[in-house]
């Protein structure tokens, strides 16, 4: 049993953090907003703060805990600690998805935006398809399911590269701003469909936490102690992905969050995912909302993508942690 003391001091610590980045990072731009007049209904401060910010920083939030979260999954899933949502091929068909339907020039397909939506069709397909690879008989194996994602993210990176070189320019521009991977506002709509998936992910992880220790120790050693495995894997493989995935087709490919997370809090917290979980998730969150605040003032009135952010950030510090000493962070 997780020490309770500990449990709530590391979960309200990361929760803390989620929280006052939610509470600071919208108030924080090129142009000088005031909450009381935001609150009173003031223009254009209220507009600002609420129709532009605040919903840019609840998806960063989101999409932040979200991609940690799925790398927490993966790792545990794949017993490596470099494991991350791009391992298994999910993120690269959600991003071949998008980018066909840029070429194409698809503006919308019913209630839609067609980037999303083909996004989310493109990483199904590839879910489908490593699933029915990895799938021996009644049987899954980690090892396959691996082979099996790698080898579809490269035929889909492949296809990527393909459609970009046949692009025009305005497409082509379009495509690379996209594969650097953005937040952008929308709409409240959005934001709570997605918050209830994301919510529904989060929970689930929760409960399957304790399996998730015994399947990081090995297939074998999780076997032995009642753990149905093929049903545990499916389940793992399919939350990541779902949380990948959803992300993924309204943001673009976001890199280094669900790798550089887990591993910072593995230092801190330890390997017992009863406490990765939920911390994973809020540290993601409001270490992505801090990224797409830099990333939005830094160069103000220009952007810089997030996704080049986090890779400027996430790149450096990954090369510390393995150049710090402690090497054993998989455990």
């Amino acid at each position: 049993m997780v020490d309770r003391r500990r449990f709530w001091t590391a979960v309200g610590a990361a929760a803390l953090f989620f929280l006052s980045a939610l509470a600071v990072t919208p108030l924080i731009g090129s142009s000088d907003v005031a909450f009381s007049r935001a609150w009173a209904g003031q223009s254009p401060d209220r507009e600002i703060l609420f129709q532009v910010r605040l919903p840019r920083v609840l998806l960063a939030g989101l999409a932040g805990g979200a991609l940690a979260l799925a790398g927490v999954v993966f790792q545990a899933l794949l017993r490596d600690a470099l494991a991350t949502p791009y391992t298994l091929g999910v993120q690269s068909g959600a991003a071949l998805g998008a980018v066909i339907a840029i070429c194409f020039g698809w503006r919308a397909i019913g209630a839609f935006p067609a980037v999303w939506f083909s996004g989310l069709v493109g990483a199904a397909i590839t879910i489908m398809v490593v699933v029915g690879i990895a799938s021996e008989g009644r049987r899954m194996s980690s090892f396959t399911l691996l082979l099996t994602g790698v080898t579809i993210n490269a035929i889909c990176m492949a296809g990527i590269l393909f459609l970009h070189y046949t692009a025009g320019f305005t497409e082509s521009f379009t495509i690379v701003r996209w594969l650097m991977g953005g937040i952008e506002s929308m709409s409240y709509n959005t934001l709570a469909i997605l918050t209830t998936g994301i919510a529904a992910g989060v929970g689930i992880a929760v409960v399957k936490s304790n399996q998730l220790n015994l399947l990081s120790v090995g297939e074998d050693w999780a076997a032995t102690r009642g753990v149905h495995l093929t049903s545990l894997m499916l389940i793992c493989y399919l939350l990541g992905s779902f949380l990948t995935a959803s992300i993924t087709a309204l943001t673009g490919p976001i890199g280094f969050i669900g790798l550089i997370v887990p591993h910072a809090l593995r230092m801190v917290v330890g390997a017992d995912h009863r406490l990765l979980v939920p911390t994973s998730f809020c540290v993601g969150g409001g270490f992505l909302m801090l990224c797409d605040t830099v990333a939005r003032t830094a160069l103000a009135p220009s952007e810089i993508p997030v996704g080049v952010m986090t890779a400027m950030l996430g790149g450096p510090f990954f090369i510390w942690l393995l150049r710090s000493g402690r090497r054993s962070l998989w455990a």
